[in-house]
């Protein structure tokens, strides 16, 4: 077999009949020489190939060729650009996405080998396996922003993602009680553990994660004051302090007589119990704390707000859900959207109206019929 050069980086193998075009993209940063062979069965087509390839080459617009892996650049992309910068909590549901499903479907392929089709038959395959609309968006996402790092490295020339249509999410359905069923909550949880958690996330609007959070320094009794500026949240079941969600989510809020004295006395049996255990006991500071003083996991606190709502019938809530009530409760009780989009700590009204719109539009209806009833009633308005 011989192959015979016709002109530069352009030689014919007359026994396979295939016109082979070597491609050199220079160095790489390593010092190493990168060239790669394509074959042709047409002269032309040889032809075009290297011209456009020189001329991609002279625009700066190649990228050198790589074996590495969708797995390999996803645990770099992991380990070492977005560690630096992300909560602990965010890296914990980018690593459960990458480890459970982006590696072991396409993890193998080599990155630079990702095109749309292979991208949309991942997305099929999770639908298939039951993920939600909701939860592949978050494939989606995540996917994208990996890719876009590797089109800035130079180790892709363009997203792929670029060119697939994100998938259409569904606002989940939100829940929250009237007045009534709240106060038959307040009801049921009283004098038990979880009554402040309950009135700090019903009353207040507190998040779990703030309510966890709290400690007694954050307590003013005299000027009845709570200051939100910390959290606790959980990672798997690595429990992580952190500050709040945002800047505008450190607020002081003004606490009622009833959350104040429900405040006094578990500070006081806190205290009985430092005498009690001396050493043994585990000042952290914390509100929510077990007898040696040690704080709850957050998680707990959501398990143990299902089971009274398990145990006593009420309809499904999430502890969540109260700060969902408290926003329907003061809209209903014409609180404007400015105040309560402060008590919340969103860092836009915006942020609340969107949130919240189909809550409020109930009581923008209540408010149409009363017009309408009043203009169309034939006894007029004084």
């Amino acid at each position: 077999m011989a192959r015979t050069v016709i002109e530069k980086n352009i030689a014919f193998d007359d026994v396979r009949n295939l016109f082979y075009v070597t491609m050199d993209y220079g160095k790489d940063s390593a010092g190493k020489r990168i060239k790669i062979t394509k074959t042709f069965e047409k002269k032309k087509a040889a032809q075009i190939a290297l011209k456009t390839f020189q001329a991609d080459k002279t625009k700066g617009t190649l990228v050198f060729p790589s074996i590495l892996s969708v797995k390999d650049f996803c645990i770099y992309w992991l380990d070492d650009i977005k560690s630096l910068n992300c909560e602990e909590t965010t890296l914990y549901g980018y690593r459960n996405i990458i480890n459970r499903h982006i590696i072991p479907n396409i993890g193998d392929y080599k990155l630079q080998e990702l095109n749309t089709c292979m991208i949309n038959k991942y997305f099929k395959s999770r639908h298939e396996e039951g993920l939600s609309n909701n939860t592949i968006r978050k494939h989606y996402d995540l996917l994208k922003d990996i890719l876009k790092y590797a089109v800035n490295e130079d180790k892709i020339l363009k997203n792929p993602l670029d060119k697939i249509e994100p998938v259409k999410t569904q606002r989940n359905e939100m829940c929250f009680y009237s007045i009534n069923q709240l106060k038959e909550l307040f009801s049921k949880v009283e004098n038990d553990r979880m009554e402040i958690v309950v009135k700090l996330a019903g009353i207040l609007g507190l998040r779990r994660e703030e309510i966890a959070g709290l400690k007694w320094d954050n307590v003013d009794f005299e000027k009845k004051i709570i200051t939100i500026s910390q959290a606790r949240t959980q990672a798997g079941k690595k429990t992580i302090k952190k500050r709040t969600k945002n800047r505008t989510s450190n607020r002081m809020l003004h606490a009622p007589d009833e959350i104040i004295n429900l405040l006094h006395s578990i500070k006081s049996g806190q205290d009985k119990q430092k005498i009690l255990l001396g050493d043994a006991y585990i000042d952290e500071g914390y509100i929510m704390a077990w007898e040696n003083g040690e704080a709850y996991r957050p998680n707990y606190l959501s398990d143990l707000f299902k089971k009274i709502i398990d145990d006593n019938k009420f309809p499904p809530l999430r502890l969540h859900d109260l700060r969902h009530t408290f926003a329907s409760i003061a809209n209903e009780l014409g609180t404007n959207l400015y105040d309560i989009s402060k008590a919340l700590g969103h860092s836009q009204v915006g942020t609340t109206s969107q949130i919240y719109t189909h809550v409020f539009d109930k009581t923008h209806k209540k408010a149409i019929s009363k017009i309408a009833d009043a203009v169309t009633s034939k006894d007029g308005i004084s």
